[in-house]
C-alpha cells in the first residue's frame, strides 16, 4: 500500500510540477515544493529532476541549483537539466563549468552546451565543442546540427558550414526537415542563395520554417524578385504564412517599390488575420513609406492598436525620406508624449528629416538631445546625418571641422556625404580632401572617382579628369551601371541607359522624343553639350536617354491617364533628369514619384517636393 500510495503521490507531484512548467508559474511551483518538504515526502531522482527542470524553466536557476546540490544521487538528466537552466538564464560560464564536471555525458549534454554557446554569441566555442564531441565519438542529433549550422550562419563561415552539411548527410539527417531547413538558412546567411535553393528544392518535405528560411534568404540577399516568386509558390502549396514570411515579402516589395504587389500582400495579411500584429503592421508602414505612399503608411499607422518603437520609427523615417520634415518631427514629438522611448533608428529618421529640409538648428538640437535627454549612444550613422545636414546647407567648413572632432574614425559614409555636398556647392578644395580619404577607404568604389572627375570637368581641369580616368583604369574600378525600374500590372520592368532590350523599346523612345519636343516649347534646354551633375555614371553627354527617363516613358504608355507613376533608381538622380521629370509632370498632368539612392522626389505640376534641395 505504501509503495503504491507513494507512487501515486509522486505521479501527482510530477503532474502538478509539469502544469507549473507549462504555465511558467514559479509561485505555484514553490508551493508544491514546500508541500513536499512539509509532509516529509522523499522525492526520488526523477521527481528531483522535475523540480530542477521546473525552477530552470521558471527562471529561478538559484533554486534549481539548491535542489541539485541537496540530491544524494544524481543521474545524467540531473546534470543536463541544470545545464539547460544555466543556458536559459544566460549563465553560460556556469553551464560550462558544470558540463566540465559531469562524470558522464550523453548527446543531450553536448547539445545543451553547444546550443548555449550558439544562442549567446559564442559561435566559435560552439564549433570547437562540436569538434570535441565528434572526437569522443558521440553521435550528433538533428538538434546538434541545427545549433552548429546556426553558428556557421552567424559567423558566415560557409566552408565549415559545408563540412557540417556533409556530416549531416553522413548521419542520415539531410532528409530531416529540421536539419535541411538549418542548411538552407546557413547557406542563405552566408550569401550562397544558389546552394540554399538547391538544398530547398531537394527537400522531400517542407514546413513553414523551410519556406521562411529560403524566402528570408532571398530577401536578405537583395533577391527581391525571387522572394516574391517563392512566396507565390508557397501560397500555391497551401502553406500558411506567418508574420516572418510577410515581413520578408513586404521588404522585397519595398526594395522594388512595388506598391500594387504590396497592396496585394496587405490583402493576404488581412485574410490570415495578421493585420493587428504589431510586427506585421510596422512592416506595412515601412513598405508604403518606401513606395512613396505616405498616406497609406499613415493610414496603417493610425489603425494600429499597439505601436512599438519600430512602428514609430518607420513612420518618422518614411515622412523624412518623402520630404515631409514637418510631419516627421511632429510624429516624433507625439511619440515622446506617449511615453514610447526612441532608439538610435528613431533619431536617424529625425536627423534625416532635418537634413532633407535644411533645418540646421533643429538638427543640432535633436543630435545633442540623444545622449543628454534620452541616454542613447551616438554612432557613426548619426554623425553621417549631421555631416549631410551641414553639407546640404553649404556649411562645408563646419562639416569638415565636425568630422575632425568626431570621437570615431570617419568611415566612407561620412566622407562620401562631405564629397557629395562639395559637388553640389562646387567646393573643389574640400572635395579633393574628402575624395582622397575615400580612395584609401574604398579604392574600388567608383563613386568618389566619378564625383571628383565631374568637379574637375566643371572647372575645366581636363588634365585632372584624364588622371581620374587613368587611376580608375589602373585600379580596375568598375562603374555601377545606372538602373531604374517601375511596376506595371504587377510586373517590375527595369531599364538601363540607352536601353534597347525592352520589347517596347521603339514606342518608349518615340514617347520620350515627343515629350522632349513638348518640353522644349515650354523652355527646356537639352544638355547635349554640358556635363550632367549627379553621381550617376550615365553622365556622358551622349547618354540623353537615362534609365529613369525610359522608365517614365514606359509607365506613361502603359498606365491609365491620371494615375501616379512610381520609379526607383539605384543611383542619385542627375540634374537633367530632375528637370525633365518636372517638365513631364507638368506636360502630362500626372504625379511622378521617383525614389533614388538619397530620397523620394514627388513631382507634380512642374514642381518637386524636394524644392530642388537634394
Amino acid at each position: 500500500m505504501e509503495d503504491s500510495n507513494g507512487k501515486t503521490i509522486a505521479s501527482i507531484y510530477t503532474q502538478l510540477l509539469q502544469d507549473c512548467i507549462s504555465s511558467k508559474s514559479l509561485s505555484k511551483g514553490k508551493i508544491i515544493h514546500a508541500h513536499m518538504i512539509r509532509t516529509g515526502f522523499r522525492a526520488g531522482i526523477f521527481l528531483n529532476n522535475r523540480l530542477i527542470d521546473m525552477y530552470s524553466k521558471c527562471m529561478s536557476v538559484v533554486d534549481a541549483q539548491l535542489v541539485f546540490e541537496k540530491m544524494n544521487f544524481r543521474d545524467v538528466s540531473s546534470w543536463n537539466n541544470l545545464i539547460a537552466g544555466y543556458v536559459k538564464n544566460g549563465s553560460i560560464e556556469d553551464a560550462r563549468q558544470l558540463f566540465d564536471k559531469m562524470p558522464e555525458k550523453d548527446g543531450v549534454s553536448w547539445n545543451a552546451i553547444i546550443a548555449g554557446y550558439t544562442q549567446h554569441g559564442y559561435e566559435k566555442e560552439a564549433l570547437t565543442l562540436f569538434g570535441k564531441m565528434r572526437g569522443e565519438s558521440v553521435k550528433p542529433s538533428e538538434f546538434t546540427f541545427g545549433s552548429i549550422l546556426q553558428a556557421c550562419a552567424s559567423l558566415q563561415v560557409v566552408e565549415q558550414g559545408r563540412q557540417i552539411h556533409t556530416h549531416a548527410v553522413k548521419f542520415g539527417f539531410q532528409g530531416e526537415v529540421f536539419t535541411a531547413s538549418s542548411v538552407v538558412d546557413m547557406y542563405s546567411k552566408c550569401k550562397r542563395t544558389g546552394d540554399a535553393r538547391q538544398m530547398f528544392d531537394k527537400m522531400p518535405e517542407r514546413n513553414l520554417v523551410s519556406w521562411n528560411a529560403m524566402i528570408s534568404g532571398y530577401s536578405q540577399n537583395g533577391c527581391s524578385g525571387e522572394t516574391l516568386k517563392l512566396f507565390r509558390q508557397m501560397y500555391c502549396a497551401e502553406m500558411k504564412p506567418d508574420r516572418s514570411t510577410f515581413a520578408c515579402v513586404l521588404s522585397a516589395c519595398a526594395c522594388l517599390s512595388a506598391l500594387e504587389l504590396g497592396k496585394q500582400v496587405h490583402d493576404y495579411i488581412c485574410k490570415f488575420g495578421l493585420e493587428n500584429n504589431v510586427f506585421v503592421s510596422s512592416a506595412l508602414v515601412d513598405i508604403y513609406a518606401k513606395c512613396g505612399s505616405v498616406e497609406d503608411a499613415r493610414q496603417v499607422f493610425d489603425k494600429m492598436t499597439t505601436r512599438s518603437t519600430v512602428s514609430w520609427s518607420s513612420m518618422i523615417l518614411g515622412y523624412a525620406q518623402n520630404g515631409r520634415a514637418k510631419d516627421s518631427i511632429q510624429i516624433f514629438e507625439k511619440m515622446l508624449r506617449t511615453g514610447t522611448k526612441p532608439d538610435q533608428v528613431t533619431f536617424i529618421g529625425v536627423l534625416t528629416a532635418c537634413s532633407h529640409a535644411g533645418l540646421i538648428e533643429e538638427g543640432r538640437y535633436y543630435f545633442n538631445s540623444m545622449s543628454k535627454d534620452h541616454n542613447i549612444a551616438l554612432d557613426l550613422e548619426h554623425y553621417a546625418c549631421m555631416v549631410d545636414l551641414f553639407g546640404r546647407a553649404g556649411y562645408l567648413d563646419e562639416a569638415e571641422v565636425f568630422i575632425n572632432n568626431m570621437p570615431f574614425e570617419p568611415d566612407a559614409a561620412i566622407w562620401g556625404a562631405l564629397l557629395g555636398a562639395c559637388r553640389i556647392h562646387g567646393n573643389l578644395k574640400i572635395g579633393e580632401r574628402a575624395a582622397n580619404y575615400l580612395f584609401e577607404l574604398e579604392p574600388r568604389n567608383a563613386g568618389p572617382y566619378i564625383l571628383l572627375s565631374h568637379m574637375y570637368a566643371e572647372t575645366e581641369c581636363w588634365d585632372n579628369v584624364a588622371k581620374m580616368r587613368k587611376l580608375m583604369k589602373e585600379r580596375r574600378v568598375k562603374k555601377e551601371p545606372g538602373c531604374s525600374w517601375t511596376e506595371v500590372q504587377n510586373r517590375v520592368h527595369s531599364f538601363m541607359a540607352d536601353d534597347l532590350s525592352h520589347p517596347q523599346a521603339n514606342e518608349i523612345y518615340q514617347t520620350l522624343e515627343r515629350l522632349i519636343g513638348q518640353m522644349e516649347v515650354l523652355g527646356y534646354v537639352s544638355p547635349k553639350n554640358t556635363v550632367l551633375k549627379g553621381d550617376d555614371n550615365e553622365h556622358e553627354w551622349k547618354h540623353i536617354y537615362h534609365s529613369e527617363k525610359l522608365a517614365i516613358a514606359f509607365a506613361l504608355k502603359n498606365t491609365p491617364p491620371g494615375t501616379p507613376i512610381r520609379i526607383v533608381k539605384n543611383l542619385r538622380v542627375c540634374d537633367d533628369c530632375h528637370i525633365v521629370t518636372k517638365f513631364i509632370s507638368q506636360t502630362v498632368g500626372r504625379e511622378i514619384v521617383l525614389r533614388d539612392v538619397s530620397r523620394f522626389h514627388h513631382f507634380k505640376n512642374g514642381m518637386c517636393s524636394c524644392g530642388d534641395y537634394w
